[in-house]
């Protein structure tokens, strides 16, 4: 693992912040990744915090990575979950981390903050298919939180959360009662408790890992969401099942999809959300 010298010292302060590669590769337009990337690192260093950007790059994990080699990250990069990092190292692929695969290298690392768009979670028609985000299991056992618009819109979000639950992972709502839905900021379940700064809400981070607990979830709405979306995903996860789209390539379709549907408007959305979530992340390692 090549962790810079940067990365280095922000871990040993505690204002490491872990961002993903997935959603570089995967998450957006070609090319269009990288800005996105890019605005979520200048996100995390105006809350002065460090961005930890993560992912594979000739046979090494690199936590870190740097602008020219954030452009390596592109449509054909290997997804990278927990469960492939090893193989990933081997066979020396260009590995865009996951949530979960970004969690399990920031564990080992010693990060305990990270920021994305939206967590994994409990696919809709579960079990048919029995399709459960790998991102779940990594964030019970990994003593880090996690700053997001929710879960992924195309999920069973209920789902989602009675297996948070189970899992004994808080569910903070940022300055709200109940879990943000992607795009949407209103109309998901009930959180666990309600956090009203970055400061409260590391407060609550660093009790919770006092008594032995795990990950934690921070939904933070959209500051401009978008409430009619809900009616192109159904048509996106049935467009994605008649096309035989399945597993880890159903969330990179979905997005396409919904970004061509809907004139570019949650494309739009997606970008603001993420840098949104950057900053917080940012703000509570630094509080």
């Amino acid at each position: 693992m090549r962790i810079s010298e940067e990365v280095q010292d922000a871990i040993a302060r505690g204002v490491a912040v872990a961002l993903e590669t997935t959603l570089v590769a995967h998450g957006f337009p070609p090319g269009e990744g990288v800005d996105v990337g890019l605005e979520s690192e200048r996100q995390v260093r105006a809350a002065g915090a460090v961005p930890a950007t993560i992912g594979l790059l000739d046979g090494e994990i690199v936590v870190g990575l740097t602008e020219d080699e954030l452009t390596r990250f592109g449509a054909d990069a290997r997804k990278v979950g927990p469960r492939d990092l090893g193989v990933a190292v081997v066979q020396r692929a260009i590995g865009a981390t996951t949530v979960g695969g970004t969690l399990a290298v920031a564990a080992a690392a010693g990060i305990q903050w990270l920021a994305t768009g939206g967590l994994g979670g409990v696919h809709r028609g579960f079990p048919d298919p029995p399709d459960v985000s790998a991102d779940l299991a990594q964030l019970a056992r990994t003593r880090a939180l996690v700053v997001s618009a929710g879960v992924k819109s195309l999920l069973d979000v209920p789902a989602t959360s009675e297996l948070l639950e189970s899992l004994g992972i808080p569910v903070l709502g940022y300055r709200v009662d109940t879990l943000p839905l992607f795009y949407a900021a209103a109309g998901g379940p009930k959180v666990s408790a309600r956090v009203e700064s970055a400061a409260e809400t590391a407060q609550v981070a660093r009790t919770h890992w006092e008594v032995g607990g795990g990950g934690i979830l921070v939904g933070r709405p959209p500051d401009e969401p978008l409430d009619d979306v809900e009616p192109l995903i159904e048509q996106a996860l049935r467009a994605a099942h008649d096309e035989g789209v399945s597993g880890q390539g159903v969330t990179p379709y979905v997005l396409s999809y919904l970004h061509r549907e809907s004139g570019g408007r949650t494309q739009q959305a997606n970008k603001a959300l993420i840098a949104q979530n950057s900053r917080l992340a940012g703000e509570v390692a630094v509080a």
